[in-house]
């Protein structure tokens, strides 16, 4: 890993030293009765869990083409490539729309955020209902479209919930059960579709059997977006936690979010975290999407084994992510518990932020992701197609290797970071208090 010198420290940390010291001095300095004593409100855990189910059912929308790929390929008469588009829009989309809708979250808040993700959603479902002819296709891609829009509101939630509705001990919890109903989501993707939607030869079967899918999510969309409109709220009355209160003075006195974008790209170790979380969260996307095409093409009329192995990648993922989001709540360990990405990377991209808006943070995480996802599905794809499926994976393993030397270098970046910064802080109190006391000599 590369040496860190005393000189690297300013431009690590001192790009956001002015809003660090402010969240200080008003975490620290005197407070009213109610900023004093922090609160935590029993409604938290049922906006979290509903956000976790309505990002759920956005996540199995993403998948439910992709693990059946072969049976859409031939009922609307398409290539594989074209289905293959139809998780990567969902990428594609995310990257120019994120920013915008940062700001609008930061503006507007996680209300209207939760509102306008959870009706885009819904609406993307039942455009779905309506293509479910084997000339449709264009209407079915349009669905896809709006649930891949709806997506853009839902993936940096998580941790914007968490910090503002939750204590210091339970941020990671929640963040982790945010992050949980996206992992279900796909995981129910990988097992369902193919149960559902069998490979029939006769069109009209299939049709059915498809129309009973894309009805079914979208009743469950509407649900989850009534119970929305009635149960989710903005922010609690009383912050959380003194950290929070402080961060809300910051923003409400002054925040330009520009400025934020800029602090947040001098980074090193937050960038040095964007490429890894892509990295990894890419291969995760690549792999989810292409999953049919590599059991198909050495076992043919598997889909259901297929959503199977998905299945199993998933949960596995996804007890590592509570697991790790749990026991870091306690003990704060960001190196050890980095195995669990998703949830993990959220969360250690606030604290190597603070105090930037965790929407930011979150949102230049996903970009990160979204990108390399696109570039890995289309290159192994490729691979796979030319040579197998062996070579597309041994190109994921190579840039994951690449992945875990630089997850590694980011930590210690932050920790020597810190570190320097705690002693240049040491140093310069001892030196205050030395002046004071030649000072008083003087007298």
């Amino acid at each position: 890993m590369a040496g860190i010198t005393e000189k690297d420290v300013p431009h690590l940390t001192e790009v956001d030293s002015d809003s660090r010291l402010e969240a200080q001095k008003l975490s620290n300095g005197p407070r009213s009765h109610s900023s004093d004593t922090p609160q935590l409100y029993k409604r938290r855990w049922a906006i979290v869990f509903l956000f976790s189910a309505y990002s759920l059912c956005n996540a199995f929308q993403w998948i439910q083409y992709g693990i059946i790929n072969n049976i859409f390929m031939k009922f609307y008469s398409v290539e594989s490539f074209t289905i293959d588009w139809m998780s990567m829009i969902y990428m594609l989309t995310y990257v120019p729309l994120i920013f915008p809708v940062t700001w609008l979250l930061d503006k507007k808040g996680l209300r209207v955020i939760a509102l306008v993700g959870s009706a885009l959603n819904c609406a993307g479902a039942w455009i779905k209902t309506a293509s479910v002819r084997p000339d449709l296709f264009p209407v079915t891609f349009c669905g896809q479209f709006v649930c891949a829009t709806a997506q853009v509101f839902i993936l940096g939630m998580p941790s914007r919930i968490a910090s503002v509705w939750f204590g210091a001990h339970e941020v990671s919890t929640a963040c982790s059960i945010g992050v949980f109903g996206n992992q279900l989501g796909v995981a129910l993707g990988f097992l369902i579709p193919p149960v559902l939607v069998p490979n029939e030869e006769d069109m009209d079967k299939l049709a059915r059997h498809i129309s009973v899918m894309f009805y079914g999510t979208a009743a469950i969309a509407t649900l989850l977006f009534i119970l929305v409109i009635i149960v989710f709220q903005e922010k609690p009355k009383v912050p959380p936690s003194h950290a929070q209160a402080a961060i809300e003075a910051i923003r409400e006195n002054k925040y330009s979010y520009l400025q934020s974008i800029l602090r947040l790209i001098k980074n090193r170790p937050f960038i040095l975290l964007i490429i890894t979380y892509g990295i990894n969260t890419g291969s995760y996307y690549a792999v989810s999407t292409l999953l049919n095409k590599m059991v198909i093409a050495q076992y043919p009329d598997e889909e259901v084994n297929a959503g199977r192995i998905g299945l199993t990648i998933v949960v596995s993922g996804m007890a590592g992510s509570l697991i790790c989001g749990i026991c870091l709540d306690k003990t704060k360990m960001y190196k050890f518990f980095m195995t669990g990405y998703l949830p993990i990377g959220f969360e250690f991209a606030v604290e190597l932020t603070y105090p930037e808006s965790e929407g930011t943070s979150s949102g230049l995480l996903n970009v990160s992701a979204q990108i390399f996802g696109i570039l890995f599905t289309i290159v192994q794809g490729q691979l796979i197609d030319s040579f197998s499926s062996l070579a597309g994976n041994l190109f994921l393993c190579a840039f994951l290797i690449i992945g875990t030397i630089m997850t590694g270098n980011a930590f210690y970046t932050f920790i020597v970071t810190v570190m320097m910064v705690s002693k240049r802080d040491a140093s310069s109190s001892y030196v205050s208090q030395s002046e004071n006391v030649v000072e008083q000599a003087d007298l």
